[in-house]
């Protein structure tokens, strides 16, 4: 057995963070032992890992204090960011951590703003001949409609989203084709679709008027590369196919190899530099091909399928992060994932039920 270490992971009550405690703890070779970090100070948080704290949100000026003072007190030797919005604050704070003597595993350096933003990832992707689907950039109500018909509506449908956000927050597709009756009756709460004057009128309802981008709708299934790099080379990689998503949250998936997606991944990967685990999601077009959307400079939420299939991407990076050898791997694609829920039960004092 290797020496144990101590693991602290921010949004450890997410409903993906079961999963990834997991990776961490049923390593085979080391005891780890994960501290949790919350928004939430639900009762339930502190069952999921072996010591629980409340923090602050990313934004707030006490955040990276906050975690310092916990990684201190719980001598962490890795802090494991899962959400995107704190990756800016945390790599302006980065030297504060080194000096804690705590790895933070994460991009360091400038690229992680391009890889953390949507539109500036499609503009580099532009500049270095990396293969890209059409889009435009909406900054203001006045370019909303040149903006949307540069892309094809209304002839075809078109997908606008907000250059920095997570988690579907802020996507919309707008097809007028879709009948409102039809979404009412036949879809649940959570449809992306919205016709062109609803989308029109939220945008107009904006009090300050956030950067905006719009592409080409994609049609096919979701399909994301999930990888562990070193300073731009992919050390690690494998990819799943997403037949069944629920507002971004794979409810199944599938591992699959597609060599076109692992092209455009290594290719973006070595241009920016990027380090670490990455999660990078494409969706296949009408025609078969896979078109990169997006990247998640941090774990994904589905990364427990990579392991159940031999692939131990959360774990592999806490050994490259403490300089150990890393193993030669096995990838058994084919691998299933299938949701169901799981529920956790406490009493009224926030005592665990075991029923």
């Amino acid at each position: 057995m290797l020496k144990p270490i101590t693991v602290m992971m921010s949004a450890s009550g997410s409903q993906f963070a079961p999963g990834i405690i997991k990776c961490f703890k049923d390593n085979g070779e080391r005891e780890i032992t994960v501290i949790g970090g919350d928004m939430s100070n639900d009762p339930t948080n502190k069952f999921l890992v072996d010591k629980f704290y409340t923090v602050p949100a990313a934004k707030d000026p006490k955040y990276v204090d906050v975690l310092l003072d916990i990684c201190k007190k719980e001598h962490v030797d890795i802090f494991v960011p899962q959400m995107s919005a704190e990756l800016p604050v945390l790599l302006e704070n980065i030297k504060r951590f080194d000096e804690a003597g705590v790895k933070v595993s994460m991009t360091r350096n400038d690229s992680l703003y391009i890889a953390n933003n949507k539109l500036r990832l499609f503009e580099f992707m532009s500049a270095h001949g990396i293969p890209v689907s059409k889009y435009s950039i909406i900054n203001s109500i006045d370019d909303f409609d040149s903006a949307i018909r540069k892309i094809g509506y209304p002839d075809k449908p078109v997908c606008v989203k907000l250059t920095e956000s997570s988690g579907a927050r802020g996507v919309r597709i707008i097809d007028d084709s879709k009948s409102k009756y039809e979404i009412f009756a036949h879809e649940k709460p959570d449809s992306f679709y919205i016709s062109y004057d609803d989308m029109k009128k939220t945008l107009e309802e904006a009090e300050i008027f956030s950067e905006l981008m719009v592409m080409e709708y994609l049609s096919g299934d979701e399909y994301d590369v999930d990888l562990v790099a070193e300073n731009g080379k992919v050390l690690y990689m494998a990819g799943r196919r997403n037949p069944v998503m629920v507002m971004s949250i794979t409810q199944e998936s599938i591992l699959e190899k597609n060599d076109e997606a692992y092209s455009i991944a290594e290719a973006v990967v070595e241009r920016l530099g990027l380090d670490g685990n990455i999660g990078i999601d494409f969706k296949f077009a009408e025609d078969g091909s896979c078109r990169l959307l997006e990247i998640n400079p941090r774990i994904d939420a589905t990364v427990s399928i990579f392991a159940a299939g031999g692939l131990n991407l959360p774990y592999l990076q806490v050994k490259r992060l403490m300089g150990e050898e890393l193993p030669s791997v096995d990838i058994k694609y084919g691998t299933r994932l299938k949701r169901r829920y799981l529920e956790t039960f406490t009493d009224a004092s926030g005592e665990l039920i075991n029923w």
